[in-house]
């Protein structure tokens, strides 16, 4: 039985308005659900964020990545306006590369709790090295 969309919406405060003030911190709050409307379908939702950006704890210099999410729904679906502002909140947090992604899947994985999950942060050079941090959640070998 498909999901009244009326019932799930009615609960999301940013979709829908012309909000403009980006979070001052990464708040797993500022994460909104969805009923999933289809889950009896195994299926996969990919989630690509070119611009990510945060800062470096070290030097205070921005840090940018191109952040890939992908996860497979079970009950509830991410509503991509909220993870808009959720992932833009870093821009003025200084974190190491390396935890910024695992505080992005553990908010993602606790407001969600996916099926499957995957997240890959393929950070820009920096000092001739680029980082790229891969995480699947359940955990896979």
């Amino acid at each position: 039985m498909a999901t009244d969309v009326h019932d799930s919406s009615s609960k999301l405060t940013l979709l829908g308005r012309s909000e403009s003030t980006i979070p001052p911190a990464p708040s797993r709050d500022t994460l909104e659900v969805f009923e999933n409307p289809n889950p009896k379908r195994p299926y996969w939702i990919s989630l690509d964020c070119p611009e990510f950006s945060s800062l470096c704890p070290v030097t205070g210099q921005p840090d940018t990545a191109h952040v890939v999410i992908r996860y497979q729904p079970d009950q509830l679906c991410v509503e991509t306006k909220s993870l808009k502002y959720y992932l833009a909140s870093y821009r003025n947090e200084p974190s190491f590369n390396e935890s910024v992604v695992n505080r992005i899947a553990d908010d993602l994985i606790a407001v969600c709790q996916p099926q499957r999950f995957h997240i890959k942060g393929a950070f820009s050079a920096r000092g001739g090295i680029s980082l790229t941090v891969d995480i699947h959640h359940p955990e896979t070998t």
